[in-house]
């Protein structure tokens, strides 16, 4: 059962598409799993248990996005092992992973479902949903390990090239998770908790499916139980690509976080009509999320068999493929914003504010073509630290308090607290372009010293 996507030879714009697409799809059906919890709560259970699953997927999505990320690093090690020439070792790497997310993910689930409340409070989830809000985010803490397990094979079967089998992992499961939601949300009136449920049983189910295919999955070296143990260079190297990253992205996260407790201060019909918002713009980021993933395994395996040309190449058919579908996206948020969070909830009045909020992302659309692909390509290359500290300028120096300071303007509303993002974007994209342009004349100044 050979999928793996040749990407050190040959053609560079098809073997990219070909391994982004399942990617993409993955993510897709990755992100339907908040999506359905909100759009099946929406239509069945009261703002209330709307507010607390937004608020509460929100902070779901942190631990999600961090555990992703420092999966990269296992991504971008395994990828250069593979493209070295040096299957063997890539094995031992895995091995190693599966040994450090391991002890993760058992310190994860303990610490959230302790600390729950008071990530509640933190979020200044609105009294009326308080109580709503614990309850998901325990229920879902619980499902930690199945959070991490996931993201980890995931990771290794991306780094071998292969962007298949996670797909159709995650397909099953999101099916699953459709059809828990609908027992006990819409059957059995369980709200925001019944939705957390769901999303647990969707995650083991995944986790069951990637074990039973990488057991019957032609790999490129033997590997047993005997190779899952830890070593401490090979854990370090994850942890050295690896932790920049998590941290950029925890850090990214903390900020939107941030800006949510803002807008959770302006009222129950506002925190949900920017809940829906954020749902959507889950989906509205698909396509350059994909590219940004597929970028990283791409550029790993070429930076490590010494074709840096093909690296580079891949990044500008990154670029112009999420660009083309980020004009149709900003087109649909701007001017039918209005039928996009409907798709989540009835009332009219959150669907407005849902539509002022996604006016603004529509900006933010065009942007990111630009910035994830910038950032899968630093990935790749093993730039985590810089791609660590252009996400945080971006973050604390441009969103964060330029979101706060708009919140506190008397002309201001959804809408203009929204621009914060696309701000701070246009900030990362041109530290992105600058550092592009170092990295390449290093390279070539190397070159011409040998």
């Amino acid at each position: 059962m050979k999928k793996q996507v040749a990407f050190t030879e040959g053609a560079i714009f098809s073997p990219l598409i070909r391994f982004a697409i399942p990617v993409l799809l993955a993510l897709l059906l990755q992100t339907m799993y908040g999506a359905v919890d909100l759009m099946v709560v929406g239509q069945f259970a009261s703002p209330a248990d709307v507010s607390a699953v937004s608020t509460g997927s929100m902070v779901m999505h942190t631990v999600t996005v961090v555990i992703t990320s420092l999966s990269m690093g296992l991504t971008v090690l395994v990828g250069r092992r593979i493209g070295e020439g040096k299957p063997k070792e890539a094995g031992k790497v895995i091995g190693s992973g599966i040994s450090l997310f391991g002890i993760l993910a058992v310190l994860l689930s303990v610490l959230m479902v302790i600390f729950s409340p008071g990530a509640a409070r933190l979020m200044h989830a609105p009294a009326e949903a308080f109580d709503q809000t614990v309850s998901y985010i325990r229920i879902c803490s619980m499902g930690a390990l199945f959070i991490v397990a996931y993201n980890l094979l995931g990771s290794i079967f991306r780094g071998l090239g292969d962007s298949v089998i996670p797909l159709i992992t995650v397909a099953i499961a999101c099916v699953l998770n459709i059809a828990g939601d609908l027992l006990l949300v819409a059957v059995i009136p369980m709200g925001a908790a019944g939705a957390a449920i769901a999303t647990v049983f969707a995650q083991a189910s995944s986790v069951l499916l990637s074990f039973l295919f990488i057991r019957k999955r032609v790999l490129p070296f033997s590997f047993g139980w005997r190779d899952i143990r830890p070593d401490a260079g090979r854990i370090g190297g994850i942890l050295k690509l690896g932790v920049p990253i998590a941290l950029q992205e925890f850090l990214v996260s903390l900020s939107f976080l941030a800006i949510t407790a803002i807008v959770n201060g302006m009222g129950v019909i506002v925190s949900a009509g920017v809940g829906v918002a954020e749902k959507l713009c889950g989906f509205v980021m698909l396509v350059p999320s994909a590219f940004s993933q597929a970028m990283s395994a791409f550029v790993a395996q070429n930076m490590g068999a010494g074709k840096p040309d093909r690296a580079r190449k891949a990044l500008y058919y990154g670029i112009a493929s999420s660009l083309a579908v980020g004009i149709l996206m900003a087109w649909l948020n701007f001017f039918h914003g209005d039928l996009l969070a409907g798709l989540f909830a009835r009332d009219s009045a959150v669907v407005a504010a849902g539509w002022e909020y996604l006016k603004a992302y529509a900006i933010d659309c065009l942007l990111t073509a630009f910035l994830f692909c910038f950032i899968g390509f630093f990935n790749g290359t093993g730039s985590t630290m810089f791609v660590m500290l252009q996400g945080i300028v971006g973050a604390f120096c441009v969103r964060l308090p330029l979101s706060f300071w708009i919140s506190r303007q008397d002309w201001a509303g959804i809408f203009h607290i929204g621009l914060a993002t696309p701000s701070s974007s246009l900030i990362q994209i041109i530290l992105c372009f600058l550092y592009f342009g170092l990295f390449f004349s290093r390279r070539r100044k190397d070159s011409s010293l040998l």
